[in-house]
């Protein structure tokens, strides 16, 4: 803690000072571009990787980065009603889904059920995925463990990519061309960022 503590007193006496003007503006308010969807792995930074500014991203960060479907509910659904909140209230106008690179909840999704017996949570979260398994194993050209995790951490994405126009909001704008998605694996190792091309359906190196 004390470290957090001394990281703290740094960005106070450092980083808010350089940065006075545009804390002060968003003291208020914010008008974010863009809602990030991505992983909470700690190794995953999205302001770093996108070289934005405090109020430009909208983040939503969970187990594997998974948009579960569209359903109305009186349940207590926290990335459901975020993504409500960045599209009808901020009114961004993208939506990033950001996946990465040794996924420790993609893995999961290949795991046996009950191997997930102690962590029964994320067991029932990962089961939002659970058709990403299956169109792996359509896909697998190899028998290799390392094609099938970058396979199954890109086919995620794009199963969160569809999940996300089931919302009736999200879907009008799209449609109308207001809202654009994006999906995108990031490789933890070499920091190098793929996005999805939807005309070649492939994942295509940001360069």
């Amino acid at each position: 803690m004390d470290r957090l503590f001394k990281g703290y007193m740094k960005f106070r006496a450092e980083d808010f000072e350089s940065h006075r003007e545009l804390f002060r503006e968003l003291g208020r308010t914010q008008n974010p571009h863009t809602l990030f969807i991505g992983c909470s792995d700690s190794r995953l930074m999205p302001n770093l990787i996108t070289n934005t500014s405090p109020g430009e991203l909208f983040l939503i960060r969970n187990i594997a980065n998974i948009v579960p479907p569209y359903r109305k509910t009186e349940e207590y659904v926290a990335t459901t009603s975020a993504v409500e909140y960045a599209v009808q209230v901020l009114n961004v106008d993208t939506i990033v889904v950001c996946g990465h690179s040794n996924c420790g909840g993609c893995s999961a999704l290949n795991l046996p059920p009950e191997e997930l017996d102690h962590i029964p949570h994320v067991r029932k979260w990962l089961e939002v995925s659970r058709e990403v398994r299956g169109r792996v194993d359509r896909l697998m050209v190899g028998e290799t463990a390392a094609e099938r995790e970058w396979l199954t951490e890109q086919v995620n994405i794009l199963v969160q990519m569809k999940n996300l126009l089931t919302y009736p909001y999200v879907r009008e704008k799209y449609d109308a061309g207001t809202l654009n998605i994006y999906g995108w694996y990031y490789i933890l190792e070499t920091g190098e960022l793929f996005n999805f091309n939807d005309e070649n359906a492939v994942f295509e190196l940001v360069s």
